[in-house]
């Protein structure tokens, strides 16, 4: 079945013709004036993609599966892929895949539950007031975590309030539909949101209730943890992952995995065998230098939590290309410029800036200014880098990753 999608430079009503001559069944529209009455085949609605979230939605009712959703500022895409990892040592588990997590990718995503999946994990992604709440009235999701909460999209929610509301409309969804909530004790927004909320919880040692504890053990540069369910035995696990931060979303994905019957042993056994794709902290050797790719997006929150990990890093040499973080509405100079402190703070040196939020930010200090990815690499291809262990971070849009070939 075509469904005739609208995007802003495309209108898929003026492709259902061809879609239905090309032997599709049938076709989802709302352009009155392309629609033909007399063709049994095309299926005339007020909004394609409100039908498309419809029918998702009547799908996933019908097939009954226990759902998953996993929302919050940073690290729900390396969370969702821990815990599919964990889950389906066990189970036959349907995952959101890549970043399918909007108003299109979830409907789709539900949209491919077939009978012989026991659980779906959903991750769901958001930028304005109410993406949330649309998002759950899709995937109906039974069991629910948020990662965190910071401060991201701000142009979109409008303060860090706004993003707490619309993330915390993955709780509301439990609330009203009898939910249970997976939870960083540690994390003190989310303890505060999820009040009412069954919840199963996780975190740092010494708590009381915690389904799950653990800690870091060390970062030379992947991280090593440890963790244990009650008074249990201690699992130690070395990841191919990079970032302290990344140890809550593994705690995160070995407790749904426990709560879902899934044995110490295979939950160590996935979370240790994962490997991070789309420049999400990945480790790059490029036989010049060795690289720390985190360049698929970046937030205050994200940001600094990447410097502070850099910092504690055992490796000589650091030098870090940061680009500018996007959609951070009135706040932008002022978040940028607590950044530039962070920097002098860590006592880096060596750090290039791109873009124009950090030349305003960083005009006062020492640190290499950049207009944008281009000059960067024109510097480069002038000035090659040897020896170095690099940060390489930013939002997408920078195009930070262009520097990789130069690097």
């Amino acid at each position: 079945m075509f469904f005739a999608l609208k995007g802003e430079r495309f209108d898929g009503n003026e492709f259902v013709r061809g879609a239905l001559e090309q032997g599709c069944p049938y076709a989802v529209m709302d352009n009155k004036e392309l629609y033909d009455a007399s063709d049994a085949r095309m299926i005339l609605v007020d909004n394609v993609l409100v039908a498309l979230q419809q029918v998702a939605a009547y799908h996933r009712r019908e097939m009954g599966t226990t759902v998953i959703g996993i929302t919050g500022t940073n690290g729900k895409t390396t969370t969702k892929e821990l815990t599919n990892a964990v889950m389906s040592t066990t189970y036959d588990v349907l995952c959101t895949q890549g970043n399918l997590n909007n108003s299109i990718g979830v409907p789709l995503t539900v949209l491919g539950l077939k009978p012989e999946h026991e659980y779906a994990i959903v991750e769901m992604g958001a930028s304005h007031p109410g993406d949330i709440k649309e998002l759950v009235e899709v995937s109906q999701p039974d069991y629910g975590l948020i990662t965190n909460v910071g401060k991201a999209h701000l142009l979109g929610f409008g303060s860090f309030e706004g993003v707490k509301r619309t993330k915390g409309e993955l709780y509301d969804w439990l609330r009203e539909h009898n939910g249970t909530a997976f939870v960083n004790r540690d994390n003190e927004h989310l303890q505060k949101m999820c009040a009412g909320l069954p919840e199963i919880e996780y975190g740092k040692p010494g708590q009381k209730g915690l389904l799950v504890e653990g800690e870091v053990l060390e970062c030379n540069p992947f991280v090593k943890f440890r963790w244990r369910s009650g008074k249990g035995d201690w699992n130690t696990v070395q990841t191919n992952l990079i970032g302290a931060y990344n140890v809550d979303n593994a705690l995160a994905a070995i407790t749904v995995g426990l709560h879902f019957g899934v044995s110490e042993r295979n939950a160590s056994d996935a979370v240790a065998n994962y490997k991070p794709q789309n420049n999400r902290s990945q480790l790059t050797e490029t036989g010049r230098n060795h690289l720390v790719v985190d360049a698929y997006n970046a937030n205050p929150t994200s940001m600094a939590a990447a410097i502070e990990n850099f910092s504690m890093m055992k490796a000589d040499n650091k030098m870090l290309i940061l680009g500018d973080m996007r959609e951070l509405g009135e706040v932008s100079e002022a978040e940028h410029r607590h950044i530039v402190e962070l920097l002098k703070e860590s006592g880096f040196t060596d750090v290039w800036l791109v873009g124009a939020e950090f030349a305003k930010a960083a005009a006062h200090s020492e640190y290499r200014l950049f207009s944008d990815v281009e000059a960067v690499n024109d510097a480069l291809m002038g000035e090659p880098v040897n020896g170095k262990t690099i940060l390489i971070k930013g939002s997408n849009s920078i195009g930070l990753t262009k520097t990789i070939t130069n690097l």
